[in-house]
Parts: structure tokens; C-alpha cells; sequence
């Protein structure tokens, strides 16, 4: 059965300011109903990226595509699309029910069926009925995004996009509202196109991810796939805590590490790599008393842990490297901070990576 063509799509789009490229010839299709986030570093193109193709920006070159029609000319307004901002844009001398139905009254709809579509979505945000005729000014801040939301689904857009609409929001509630997007997206079936600068959104949320460097997608995939196979160092060290030890491939197909001043059992080497990076996550390495309960290992000095609620993170410093090691609370090291230890991975849960 063929794939479903896809709602949006990229094809070899580029902007440059003068001599900057900001965005350098993105391929991206995105399928109907998909969760996207693209996430990167602050300068790495990705409002950009999202300007351009909701209608704020006109590519430099190449071609957007909503459902196989080409919109690099059609303005914002007249697109099936709408955005929620970081700073939401909502009215603040009018109500939440005023918001809300802001477009409706644009599309000319009755005031009673105005009214009823703005309870339904009140009630899908988690927004007491009451608040209806409330001040948005006096809503808190978790509370406007929801009337932001609320306001840009009752346009009942095709494609739904966000520029780190939660990024001024305290951590609490932060998380609050990742889970909430998530569920809200399950429940309406739009598509969402989300652009942040945290990883912890892009983890939480998404369907897949598309991480942005120097203006290109360096990798889209899940976010089971960009946290397990990280195709560089750069995605590698950008998608959580990570370990990361230089290496070479010696002749007899193991690797060289000059940092820890020893030879690594490799994972499955990429054909013609010389040289690069291994990469272990902090999970897979473990505490060992003896060289044998684990493929590669090291010995250290504990230098530090922090408590991080159910997690324990442990720091071993190897001649000139710092390993990471992280265990679940239940499963903590009893050793002491100044301790020799050895620490241990196994070849298959490592990733050998460019830069």
C-alpha cells in the first residue's frame, strides 16, 4: 500500500540575507497528523525555517508544497495555516471568550454558534467555562497559552505552527503543557509544526525530530532514532547528556583511544571511517569489579554525583576524560566521592559517529 502523500513538503528551499545563508536547501516532507519539531541551537535557522513556510518569509529559492501546491507566494493570511507565537498575540483588552472566537467574527459567524464553539475548545484546553467572559490579562500564564491554542484551533487550520510558545514558562508548568500539547494533538488529529531550542519539548512531543545546524537538517528521524543513532557528534552532544571519546581505527579493526591511553572494542565500524568519535550514553555504562563483566573498561577516580529525583548521575574522571554514568535511585553506586572505580560498557550500546 503506497505512503499517503504528504501534507507539507521542502523541496531544496534556501534564504540568505545578502552573503548569510540562513536556511541552506532543506529537503522535508511532513506527513498529515504528525507531531514535527525542528529543533537547534539559537542561529541555526530554524525560525527561519518556520517563517518561510508559514507565509512570513519568501524563500530565496527552491519550492513549498501544501498538498503538492506550490504556496511560496500565497501570504500568510490566505493560507490554511496559523501560528501560536512565543509572545501568544493575544488581544489583552478583551476576553478569553473574545479571543477565542476572534476568527470566527472575522468568517462572519453567528454570535450563539461562536459562542459554542469556543466552550467546546475551553473544554478540550482544560479552561473552566467560567472564563469565558474573564479578562485574558488576568489569566495566568499557563492559562494564555491555552486561550492561544484555543484561539489558533478555532481558525480550524490545516496545519497547526508553534515558535516556542513555552519557552518563557517556568519548568513546572513547562512540563505541564508538553503533555497537555501532546494529548491535545492526539485529540484533534492536526498537524503541528513546532520549533524550539529545548530538547526536552522536541523528546516529549514529537512523532519525529529534525535537528538544524548552520541552516541544514543535520538528521530527522523519531526520537527513539535521534537519541540511539545520532549520525554526528554535534546531534550526539545536542540530544542529552552523552559520553564522547576520540578514536582511530587500528589495523586490526579496534580502536585507538589516545585520551584514555587505551584500546576499545568497537560496534559495527562504517565502511572506510579512520577515524571519529565513539559515542556511550550514560545508562549503558555501568560500575564493574572485574575487566570481564563488560567488553570495554576503564578505571577512575570518583569525582562527584548529583541527585536528579529518581536518577543518580556519577562523574569518573579518566586521565583526561569525564565519564558520565547514570543510574535509576534503586540501582545506586555505594562507593565513595574520591574512590577508585572501573567502569564498564559493552561494544553493541556504543555508536561510532563523524564529526
Amino acid at each position: 500500500m503506497a505512503e499517503p502523500a504528504p501534507i507539507l513538503s521542502l523541496k531544496a528551499v534556501a534564504k540568505s540575507f545578502g552573503s548569510f545563508i540562513a536556511v541552506d536547501h532543506i529537503d522535508l516532507d511532513i506527513a498529515e497528523g504528525e507531531f514535527f519539531t525542528v529543533v537547534g541551537p539559537s542561529g541555526s535557522g530554524k525560525t527561519t525555517l518556520l517563517r518561510m513556510i508559514a507565509g512570513m518569509e519568501q524563500p530565496s529559492s527552491g519550492d513549498i508544497l501544501l498538498r503538492g501546491e506550490r504556496i511560496n507566494d500565497v501570504p500568510a493570511n490566505k493560507r490554511p495555516t496559523c501560528m501560536v507565537f512565543q509572545s501568544l498575540a493575544l488581544f489583552p483588552h478583551r476576553t478569553v471568550g473574545e479571543n477565542i472566537e476572534f476568527s470566527l467574527k472575522i468568517k462572519g459567524e453567528r454570535k450563539d454558534k461562536r459562542k459554542a464553539r469556543a466552550l467546546e475548545l475551553m473544554d478540550l484546553l482544560r479552561l473552566p467555562q467560567s472564563y469565558y467572559g474573564k479578562n485574558v490579562l488576568k489569566c495566568s500564564g499557563g492559562e494564555r497559552q491555552r486561550v492561544a491554542l484555543a484561539r489558533a484551533l478555532a481558525y480550524d487550520p490545516q496545519i497547526l505552527f508553534f515558535d516556542e510558545p513555552l519557552s518563557a514558562i517556568d519548568s513546572k508548568l513547562r512540563k505541564t503543557l508538553e503533555k497537555e500539547l501532546k494529548d491535545i494533538h492526539r485529540e484533534t488529529k492536526k498537524t503541528f509544526v513546532y520549533i524550539t531550542h529545548s530538547l526536552e519539548e522536541a523528546m516529549v512531543m514529537s512523532d519525529r525530530i529534525g535537528v538544524m545546524r548552520a541552516g541544514k537538517l543535520v538528521q530527522v528521524g523519531t526520537p527513539q532514532e535521534i537519541y540511539s543513532t545520532p549520525n554526528t557528534r554535534f546531534v550526539s552532544e545536542f540530544i542529552g547528556d552523552v559520553n564522547v571519546i576520540a578514536v582511530d581505527v587500528a589495523n586490526d579493526g579496534s580502536l585507538n583511544s589516545a585520551s584514555l591511553g587505551a584500546k576499545l572494542k568497537p560496534p559495527t565500524l562504517p565502511s572506510g571511517m579512520a577515524s571519529g568519535h565513539l559515542v556511550i550514553r550514560p545508562e549503558f555504562i555501568r560500575f564493574v569489579t572485574d575487566s570481564s563483566m563488560a567488553d570495554n573498561t576503564v578505571t577512575g577516580r570518583l569525582y562527584n554525583e548529583y541527585a536528579l529525583g529518581s536518577r543518580i548521575q556519577y562523574q569518573v574522571r579518566v586521565g583526561e576524560a569525564v565519564f558520565v554514568v547514570e543510574k535509576l535511585r534503586q540501582q545506586a553506586f555505594t562507593g565513595r566521592l574520591d574512590d577508585i572505580v572501573t567502569i564498564g560498557w559493552d561494544a553493541v550500546d556504543s555508536i561510532l559517529v563523524t564529526d
